[in-house]
Parts: C-alpha cells; sequence; structure tokens
C-alpha cells in the first residue's frame, strides 16, 4: 500500500506593480522560499489585465494571490516603513474580504521586529492621492490607499480563491512625498519589503490549516 500524498497548498501569487517592488521581493519572476512574483505595471487596469493573465495559465486556476508593495498612509501617526494588512479590500466595485489577517500580521511582526503593523481597510485609486482626497478616504474608513490591490483582489477573489494584501507605507499624513526623488522614506519601505517574504510564505503555508 502507498504512503498517502500530503495535501499541498494552492500555488502561491505574489502580484506588484513596480519594478523597484519585484527588486525588493527579489528581482525575477520567482521569489525566494518559492511562489510566483508577478510585476502588474502601475494602475488598477494594469493590474487587472495582468493578473487575469496569469491566473489563465495552467496549475494557477486555485492560486493563492497576495497584493504587496507600496502605499499611502492615511492615519496620522503613520511613518515609512510601517505595515499595512488589509483586512478587506475596497474599490468602485466593491469590498473583497481577505484571508488569514491576523496571522498574516502576526508573521510580519516576526519577520520586521520593531516595525508597526496596521490592520484595517485599503482602498483602491486610479491616482496618487493627496491632500484633501486622503482625509475623505479616512473619513470613509480606509486607513491606506494604492493604485492596484483593490483592483488585483477582485480579479482574484473568484472561486473562493485566498487573497491579502500587504502594504508598506512609503508615505504618510505627516511624511508626504512630494517628488519621487524623495529618497528617506522610499529607502525604509524598501528595507522592510525586502524582508517581508518569510512572511508571506507562512501566510500560504497556513492554508492548509482547516478553517473553521
Amino acid at each position: 500500500m502507498s504512503a498517502r500524498a500530503a495535501p499541498s497548498a494552492p500555488p502561491l501569487l505574489i502580484a506588484c506593480a513596480l519594478r523597484i517592488e519585484r527588486a525588493a521581493l527579489g528581482g525575477t519572476g520567482r521569489a525566494a522560499g518559492g511562489g510566483t512574483v508577478l510585476r502588474t505595471g502601475m494602475g488598477p487596469r494594469a493590474a487587472d489585465r495582468a493578473v487575469a493573465r496569469a491566473l489563465g495559465r495552467p496549475g494557477m486556476e486555485h492560486a493563492a494571490v497576495l497584493a504587496t508593495g507600496f502605499c499611502a498612509g492615511l492615519v496620522p501617526g503613520m511613518n515609512p516603513g510601517d505595515l499595512v494588512v488589509a483586512e478587506e479590500t475596497r474599490d468602485p466595485r466593491g469590498a473583497v474580504p481577505c484571508t488569514g489577517t491576523a496571522l498574516l500580521a502576526a508573521a510580519l511582526a516576526r519577520a520586521v521586529p520593531g516595525r508597526t503593523v496596521h490592520t484595517g481597510v485599503l482602498t483602491g485609486s486610479d491616482h496618487v492621492v493627496r491632500g484633501q482626497e486622503r482625509d475623505r478616504l479616512r473619513a470613509a474608513g480606509a486607513i491606506a490607499v494604492d493604485m492596484e490591490s483593490a483592483a488585483t483582489l477582485w480579479t482574484a477573489a473568484g472561486a473562493g480563491r485566498p487573497v491579502a494584501a500587504v502594504r508598506v507605507v512609503v508615505d504618510a499624513p505627516e511624511h508626504e512625498l512630494v517628488r519621487i526623488g524623495t529618497v528617506r522614506g522610499g529607502i525604509s519601505a524598501f528595507r522592510v519589503l525586502r524582508a517581508v517574504l518569510p512572511a508571506f510564505h507562512e501566510w500560504h503555508r497556513s492554508l492548509l490549516i482547516p478553517r473553521r
């Protein structure tokens, strides 16, 4: 009698928008420790298209999807390098609840000790958000905003697929980026993003644990 094969987690797709984000995650299509890193390009339409194509490939039908990269924090007191773990993402099409938020937040706290981990609503935008628009998004319940996470998870969430979003704050109410060349916050965020892959893999492995 042959031994029964151990169950395996679904494939992991890690989606980011920018070259610098992909470089922080390993710089190639394969993440250290497993999983595929997909650079979608900037904006929700690019994310929609790229993620749909990736999930249409053979073997990816049930892939777990984690959106990551940089974001703008909306809550006073946030700092560059803080982490945001989405409890849900929102865009004009609706909200997508995330899988395993508490476990992912705990894994990130272990992976990047000393960094603050925020959990809450991550909202989507099709443009860079500044000033009073940030205030309106915060008043609507969001703690952070980026351009791709909500679109990525909306596209991925069909068929009960596990989804999550983790973003690193690159600017915040007291640390707003005036121009892309403002480096201090960006360097801090890059270093944090480079350190979080072990937490992503811990989340991925947790998908094998039956959920009540």
